[in-house]
């Protein structure tokens, strides 16, 4: 789509797509959650230096690579998420802002709350205690040549990121 075909994201319609993402995600839906990105997309958790050329971060993954990590999840037994966890996400502060993100993109940040829990005996390392991960989320969004919204870049600022992290092999 041209700069001039393109339309104005409001808040609603970008709510409704960052709440669909969670949703999806939440009920282990996640080659559905694939199709809320696009080809070229990025989903990146930063450690403490936001620069994935120079430091290595939490997550930096294509396109490609979130297809393997669903892959991963979904259709081979993976220890560390035997059994899955169980988790519910509060998406807020839902803010449409008027900078253009990667390729002329519409950024929209919000806030995260997950709460996760691998159900399990309390005496099992990991299992049986529910855990919270805070952070602030960025997005690049982009309108398709259908009018859809996809997402073409996920960035979250994990609170937490500079603290030892056991286990985010849930998806963030």
């Amino acid at each position: 789509m041209t700069t001039e075909q393109r339309t104005t994201l409001d808040r609603a319609t970008a709510e409704d797509l960052l709440f669909e993402e969670a949703r999806r995600i939440d009920e282990g839906r996640l080659e559905a959650w694939l199709e809320l990105f696009t080809p070229d997309a990025i989903y990146w958790v930063p450690s403490a230096v936001e620069d994935p050329s120079f430091e290595p971060s939490l997550i930096y993954d294509t396109r490609a690579r979130m297809e393997e990590r669903v892959y991963r999840l979904t259709k081979t037994p993976a220890h560390a998420q035997n059994p899955a966890s169980w988790t519910v996400r509060t998406v807020t502060n839902v803010q449409v802002l008027p900078d253009q993100g990667v390729d002329g993109s519409t950024v929209v940040r919000c806030n995260l709350v997950i709460h996760e829990l691998r159900p399990g005996d309390p005496g099992q390392v990991g299992l049986g205690a529910p855990r919270s991960f805070a952070g602030a989320c960025e997005y690049s969004l982009s309108e398709q040549p259908d009018g859809r919204w996809l997402i073409r870049q996920k960035k979250v600022h994990l609170l937490s990121r500079e603290l030892p992290l056991y286990n985010l092999t849930f998806v963030i």
